[in-house]
């Protein structure tokens, strides 16, 4: 069965439409599918039906309208429910179109959110394509008109959400075609209008751009009597001072020349797309993690009275109110473990954001986890994780320089940071101290922390934020609790009762003492809340804290729970149907053990390599390249230049990786605009090691200008991987790992390329001149310094000091041997490919994807991580179990963390 609302009323059974004749049936029907599976009263049925006023019978005339309802749609007719004072229809969201829609567009909000521009464009299509025309057309009674206009409001932000999106996709095309249309049919939408001045003027059209905001400010004049909104004349500014001096005098022929834009211009429009990029970042995550459900657990903070400062009290919705009224806006919240911290945190972000007005600093949230305050200053560390989360920041043509570290000095980030606690505790002195000294001078800032750990360290360091004002989160109520626990209960259920009244009975016992925190509360729905469960388990427990483990135990089984497929859904894909539980298990726990052993909350994919023994990982990366040049060795002279080739370079790969530094992710993307300068460098750094390689090996002079070129280009080509341009982009697991991944490819696919074509080269066509021989000529001074410089320069330019030692020492042993020239003509396009696999994967495991992907394969084939890591933890982000803060996951909450790897330490 389908119903259908958005344009005419239809109604579908089986494929074939029913038709409602009685224009009574069908408001009927209409006002109970404007409100899904909710009750809808006898009175507003009554005001639905009629127009003018309702005669005497109109109770009786509701009841025989929806008993003929029923029997008009059939064996359907049983989806509509007498229910208390009214009826309920009940549907799934794939029966309802409206229902259909919303969750098109909540899906391509979270995808937007994960900087997935192009899949959200295409989810959200999806959803406007569900439209018909106006919600209820032709059928729209006083009371139905007003609730379907919500509808049209929704499709309308839908629009605009799409054209946003594209925007930055730089489909500017599609959207002035767009937008011209809906622009006409919604002649005072101020939104709309912006957004398709914005397109126009990239596009270069600016006196359509100026037309278009001249006829909005004439009918905004003549109908409403108000000017165009600030943003929209901004714009308009904007517009005309960057149009050309032809098309400016065209634009706005009466306007006096507008001057030109102030030095800081780019850099206060990073500050506006850092806003934008945070603002799409935690809504987001904020609906990922269900936090706008219609029945949240209620928050309630307090503080106590202070010398001049009067008590304070409040929940969620009064937090950015009372911080913006802050004689001095510096928050510190503390609570529980599983009370609310992080919701509050992002909740304040998210407001503070809503809220913020042009030129007010852009509020941050952060995990403290990562911060090491003995090695960096606060400030440093905040501009280091602004350019990770932003890395467009870096972009100096763009913002001006060092652009994160100006918008903090300069006061343009308040800083929301979660989880002093979640520092180790050895830090946690040394960071109040360095927040206090920091923060001194008045600057914005929110902390929040446990209650024990907080106390704990301002008695150990006698440090107190004394200008900061400290709120507490309280404990949830017990009515609070119940409410919550059986909010999605249907009427009638007493599945909840005995939980109910042990509370109400023994409010201070183990059960009272553990349904305290939300997060508590929330597993206990989650693992209590399918009609299959008996919540009176929960009553069995004699001690607070096995409840505790025992919900935080049955968390991941019901988080990965086999539940039934909606058809059209990919079983392979879907997020309720791949993994299961047991699998979960073991990989999560695995994860978690590796972060409690590096005492940090942030899972990032590029750091998993510490997982792995050092020895065991530099030795994993020796062997690879060790066996390209065995083969290498072997078809150029046989097992003793094999052996001596696997262990020069083999080595160099491992002592590279066992004393080096590891890579770390570079975010980047393929950019050639403007590199044509650092090109032509790093070109001639190539052709210099192309010409060392070319003489050394006596090759003809047309070979080494040859090399001379192909090395110049392998060198140049990765001033192409430039950093983003887009600030209002933020980086994710995903983004980081492709960008990544694309950069590592293309320099590796490039060395092998040219590595190849040198020792091909070299094997069939070197003159063997022997320049210094030694060791009865089997060894040659000159070459081997050639060699040597060929590969310390290689080694430098991938990975500096260590690398160049090694590879350099490679290079020279390696280099100095001399063999006899092939005779095959096979035989030295076989060799080169062997070398050049040698030279990509030396390059490739020196890049933080190339790092990752070796010891991922051996972490996958060891059972200790999946094969499609990335999309099972994106899998996990979606259930729940994890969340997303910038460009790393993090677990659900601390204690989940710790109760995984403590499971896993126990196996």
């Amino acid at each position: 069965m389908r119903f259908r609302i958005l344009g005419t009323l239809e109604v579908r059974a089986y494929g074939d439409r029913v038709v409602l004749v009685s224009p009574r049936q069908q408001r009927a029907l209409a006002a109970l599918l404007l409100s899904p599976n909710s009750v809808v009263p006898v009175e507003r049925m009554i005001e639905a039906l009629w127009e003018d006023e309702p005669p005497t019978t109109a109770v009786k005339q509701v009841r025989n309208c929806v008993s003929a309802l029923r029997a008009r749609l059939g064996e359907i007719g049983g989806v509509i429910v007498t229910d208390g004072p009214g009826y309920r229809l009940r549907t799934d969201a794939d029966d309802l179109d409206s229902l259909r829609f919303r969750r098109h567009v909540a899906t391509a909000r979270g995808l937007a959110g994960q900087v997935k521009l192009v899949d959200a464009v295409e989810e959200i299509r999806g959803a406007l394509a569900l439209w018909r025309g106006p919600a209820l057309d032709g059928l729209r009674t006083t009371t139905l008109a007003g609730r379907a206009a919500l509808l049209d409001e929704l499709r309308a932000d839908a629009v605009e959400l799409c054209a946003e999106w594209q925007l930055r996709l730089g489909e500017t095309g599609e959207v002035v075609r767009e937008l011209t249309a809906f622009c006409g049919e919604h002649p005072l939408r101020e939104s709309s209008h912006l957004l398709l001045m914005r397109a126009l003027a990239e596009e270069g059209r600016y006196a359509e751009a100026s037309k278009l905001f001249h006829g909005l400010r004439r009918r905004l004049a003549d109908e409403l009597g108000v000017d165009p909104n600030p943003d929209l004349r901004r714009l308009h500014e904007q517009i005309l001072a960057d149009a050309t001096p032809t098309a400016a005098v065209a634009v706005a022929p009466v306007l006096e020349p507008e001057p030109e834009s102030p030095p800081d211009h780019h850099f206060g429009r990073a500050v506006t797309e850092l806003a934008e990029a945070v603002t799409w970042q935690w809504r987001a995550e904020a609906e990922l993690r269900s936090l706008h459900r219609p029945q949240p657990i209620t928050l309630r903070w307090s503080a106590g009275a202070r010398p001049g400062k009067p008590a304070l009290r409040g929940d969620l919705d009064d937090i950015a109110e009372t911080y913006s009224e802050l004689p001095v806006r510096q928050l510190v919240v503390l609570g529980d473990p599983g009370s609310g911290k992080s919701v509050l945190a992002l909740v304040l972000t998210l407001e503070l954001l809503r809220t913020r007005t042009p030129g007010a600093p852009v509020p941050v949230l952060l995990s403290l986890a990562s911060w090491d305050p003995r090695r960096e200053h606060l400030d440093r560390w905040l501009a280091a994780r602004l350019a990770d989360n932003h890395p467009a920041l870096l972009n100096a043509r763009e913002y001006g320089p060092d652009a994160p570290t100006r918008l903090v000095l300069g006061g343009h980030v308040v800083p929301v940071l979660d989880g002093l606690d979640e520092m180790p505790a050895d830090l946690r002195v040394a960071a109040l101290d360095a927040l206090d000294q920091t923060m001194a001078v008045g600057r914005s800032l929110v902390l929040t922390c446990r209650s024990a750990e907080y106390e704990q360290v301002t008695r150990e360091s006698g440090t107190v934020m004394s200008s900061a004002t400290v709120v507490r989160l309280e404990p949830v109520s017990r009515q609070e609790a119940i409410t919550y626990l059986s909010a999605r209960e249907r009427a009638g259920s007493d599945r909840w009762r005995p939980v109910a009244e042990r509370l109400r009975r023994d409010p201070d016992g183990p059960l009272g003492r553990v349904l305290r925190t939300p997060l508590m509360v929330d597993l206990a729905r989650i693992v209590y809340g399918r009609p299959g469960e008996d919540p009176a388990e929960l009553l069995a427990a004699e001690d607070a804290a096995a409840l505790e483990a025992q919900l935080l135990d049955s968390f991941l089984p019901h988080a990965y729970a086999q539940v039934p497929q909606p058809p059209g859904r990919n079983p392979k894909t879907s997020p309720s149907g791949r993994y299961t539980a047991a699998q979960a298990n073991r990989w999560l726990g695995f994860l978690a053990r590796h972060l409690e052993r590096a005492r940090s909350r942030d899972l990032a994919w590029w750091q998993l390599h510490r997982t792995v023994p050092a020895g065991t990982r530099a030795g994993l990366v020796g062997v690879l390249i060790a066996l390209f040049f065995l083969a290498t060795g072997w078809l150029s002279d046989g097992p003793a230049l094999a052996t001596i080739y696997a262990l020069s370079f083999g080595g160099a790969g491992y002592l590279t990786h066992r004393f080096g530094r590891p890579p770390e992710p570079l975010r980047t993307e393929l950019r050639f605009a403007g590199a044509a300068g650092k090109f032509a460098g790093r070109f001639a750094v190539g052709a210099v090691v192309g010409v060392l390689l070319g003489l050394g090996w006596s090759l003809p002079p047309g070979l080494v200008v040859f090399l001379a070129l192909v090395f110049g280009v392998v060198f140049a080509v990765h001033v192409w991987l430039a950093k983003p341009v887009d600030a209002s982009r933020v980086s994710s697991p995903t983004t980081i790992l492709r960008n990544e991944r694309t950069g590592a490819i293309a320099l590796s696919v490039s060395f092998l390329v040219s590595g190849g074509l040198f020792d091909g080269i070299a094997f069939a066509f070197t003159a063997q001149t022997r320049f210094l021989p030694v060791l009865g000529g089997r060894f040659d001074l000159a070459l081997a310094i050639a060699g040597g410089l060929a590969g310390a320069l290689f080694g430098f330019f991938m990975a500096r000091g260590v690398a160049a030692v090694c590879y350099g020492l490679a290079g020279a042993i390696a280099g100095g041997q001399v063999f006899p020239p092939a005779m095959d003509p096979v035989l030295p396009f076989v060799v080169g490919v062997c070398f050049g696999g040698g030279i990509g994967l030396a390059v490739l495991v020196t890049r933080a994807w190339g790092n990752h992907f070796v010891h991922h394969l051996w972490l996958a084939a060891t059972g200790r991580l999946p094969w499609r890591l990335m999309h099972f933890l994106d899998d996990a982000h979606r259930r729940g179990v994890l969340r997303q803060a910038g460009g790393v996951y993090q677990f659900r909450h601390a204690r989940v963390q710790e109760r995984l790897a403590k499971a896993e330490h126990d196996r």
